[in-house]
């Protein structure tokens, strides 16, 4: 048995195509602002790859890069600014920051109502009261490749491995709102292999080469590889490729998960503008 490919690179096509149609059928400019400190390549092509993909879908762009040694004060000063441009929808601030940069802080100094990554602490609430807003792109976009292809979760085993206010907690969540039975898998969890051969729907996000091996997967379950490492072979995921002779259905890496993470931060800058010019109070309050 061979794995069927999860085609993301196809899938994020098609949602990026549907937010430029929506983008249109709008009518009003939408804007996402984003701010990058330091020389780390990979981020600079990420960001790269934002732009892009928001001028393709019609969205303005605004690209803040800072030297690594900035301090945090310019920071927080560009994101009031940021915060209070009735012309700016969406505010996104490129991870990892410089080690003098408290993350926890500036995160949490963006608007709430602008936060396109769903890392404001009121978004993550929302999120956990199954009352989601602003979610984080990369699980919001699993989430849609599961029901693209078709994969039942309710009542099904899942298991997360990595527990990231990025990836894994969120996506635990949005499992679960799905009515999955949900374990969720970190460093310390002892004999972690018990746990992933149990699972219907395998997410692995640990940033570790390969570390999801046959032995670790059921027979015929769903595995979704969030990983992206660097190595001297090239990108690497976190599931060995191997998993494909053992699994039903895979993300491959590259082109799988990493084009629906830049697809659904187009839609959550588009919901974030739909909401903040339909001017009803922020969820909740």
């Amino acid at each position: 048995m061979t794995a069927t490919r999860i085609d993301g690179k196809a899938l994020a096509a098609k949602v990026r195509a549907q937010v430029a149609d929506d983008v249109r059928t709008y009518g009003k400019p939408v804007c996402l602002a984003t701010i990058l400190v330091g020389d780390d390549p990979a981020s600079h092509v990420y960001v790269g790859s934002k732009h892009k993909a928001s001028r393709e879908a019609g969205i303005e762009s605004r690209d803040h890069r800072f030297s690594v040694d900035t301090p945090e004060s310019v920071v927080l000063d560009l994101l009031a600014e940021l915060n209070a441009d009735d012309d700016v929808d969406g505010i996104l601030v490129q991870l990892p920051l410089p080690e003098h940069m408290d993350e926890a802080k500036v995160l949490r100094t963006v608007d709430p109502a602008k936060d396109v990554d769903g890392f404001h602490p009121l978004n993550a609430g929302l999120l956990f009261l199954g009352e989601p807003f602003l979610v984080p792109a990369t699980p919001c976009g699993i989430m849609v490749m599961l029901s693209e292809y078709g994969i039942e979760l309710k009542g099904k085993e899942a298991v997360v491995i990595g527990r990231s206010e990025i990836v894994g907690k969120p996506m635990s969540m949005l499992l679960l709102a799905e009515h999955a039975t949900v374990t969720i898998c970190h460093s310390r969890t002892t004999d972690l292999a018990a746990h992933t051969r149990r699972a219907d729907v395998l997410v692995s996000a640990v940033g570790r080469p390969r570390f999801v091996t046959p032995e670790m997967v059921k027979s015929g379950a769903t595995v979704i590889d969030v990983g992206v490492n660097r190595t001297e072979a090239g990108l690497v995921g976190d599931v060995d490729p191997a998993v494909f002779d053992v699994a039903g259905l895979m993300t491959p890496v590259p082109g799988g998960v990493g084009p629906m993470t830049i697809a659904m931060l187009l839609r959550n800058t588009l919901t974030a503008s739909q909401h903040r010019r339909s001017k009803v109070a922020f969820p909740g309050y």
